[in-house]
């Protein structure tokens, strides 16, 4: 028992502890009912009496010793706690309760078209919003007189040696991805673009787009019907309906827009739906031989299909915001209408 005794009191000794939980658990193991020091107490009613003397002194050293030592640790950890607690209290902060934030109304619905593309195997690409003009215009296919390169549409940072600009759609990443990977390519291009237009409560400067491109062999128009019917009703609902409208695009060929039925009058005509019972989203069409070629992919083996739509839009559709400058004001009483969104 003296072996056991001296051994503890070297182990007591050299205790340390970071924490009170930390002490706490060296004060069951040592102290408590079923710690060491009580095991020994009991094996000390089995000493002779010639040594219970001696052994009982030196038991009540032990004792006296793991009490000083823990009680030593426990004042010196919550000395740390404290310090610690000072230091990460900051005096500048409000007495006022700090109200709940939440995420802005565009990234939720952005958040979301990416997760709906992602369970299709899309895989998210992005690029620069400043961009030069073959990756905005000519890799696709726009016309060296197309409208779109006029000033009246087009934010131009500088237009010699060459032209630099704003890119006014997210085509441009499509156009980098299919630069650097040969196919399969299936992305998901979200992002902010901007137009030269006059700011009013339908039209902004500045909005938001995702794009989406797949290309590979045997890439057909009824893979992307299916694509887009498979988006619709995982962002609107099960019950929604599509259809699809012949269209031009200089960077497809089929091309089309594509229409939902109203989500808010289930497609029975309401002012929003113009009483039509139907409401565009977003552009489609087969990606043009063209641009697959001057993006270095052979259009006589990989074909593949590309699609477009406004983020504010498809926000429109889900939260009845009928005001774009809303999105880009930071009003607070309005992005407080989200705190409650996914």
């Amino acid at each position: 028992m003296l072996n056991k005794i001296e051994s503890l009191k070297a182990e007591i000794s050299g205790l340390k502890a970071s924490s009170e939980a930390e002490v706490e658990e060296l004060r069951i193991k040592y102290l408590s009912k079923k710690g060491a020091i009580s095991q020994l107490m009991n094996d000390f009613r089995t000493v002779p009496a010639d040594q219970k003397r001696e052994l009982g002194a030196k038991l009540n050293e032990l004792k006296n010793l793991a009490t000083e030592t823990i009680n030593g640790l426990r004042a010196a950890a919550l000395e740390k706690e404290a310090a610690d607690s000072a230091a990460a209290l900051d005096l500048t902060r409000t007495a006022a309760p700090v109200p709940q934030g939440s995420r802005h109304p565009l990234n939720i619905v952005r958040n979301e078209i990416v997760d709906i593309f992602s369970r299709l195997g899309f895989s998210l690409a992005e690029g620069p919003e400043i961009e030069d003009d073959w990756h905005v215009f000519s890799a696709m296919n726009f016309a060296a007189d197309h409208p779109a390169r006029d000033m009246q549409d087009t934010f131009f940072i500088s237009r010699n040696p060459a032209d630099v600009l704003l890119r006014t759609h997210t085509s441009s990443v499509q156009a980098r991805v299919m630069e650097q990977t040969q196919p399969p390519i299936r992305v998901v291009c979200p992002g902010r673009v901007y137009r030269n237009e006059a700011i009013s409560a339908r039209a902004h400067c500045f909005f938001h787009q995702v794009e989406a491109l797949y290309v590979d062999r045997n890439v057909s128009f009824a893979d992307l019907k299916q694509a887009l019917l498979f988006f619709a009703r995982e962002m609107f609902g099960p019950e929604t309906q599509i259809r699809l409208r012949p269209s031009y695009f200089p960077f497809t060929e089929p091309s089309a827009e594509m229409d939902i039925s109203c989500n808010i009058c289930g497609g029975k005509g309401c002012a929003f739906c113009k009483h039509t019972g139907w409401v565009e989203i977003l552009g489609c069409g087969m990606v043009d031989p063209a641009v697959l070629d001057a993006c270095g992919i052979d259009s006589k083996v990989y074909t593949g299909y590309a699609l477009g739509m406004g983020i504010e839009r498809i926000t429109n559709l889900k939260y009845r915001v009928n005001d774009l400058r809303l999105f880009s004001e930071n009003d607070v009483r309005f992005l407080d209408e989200f705190v409650s969104a996914r």
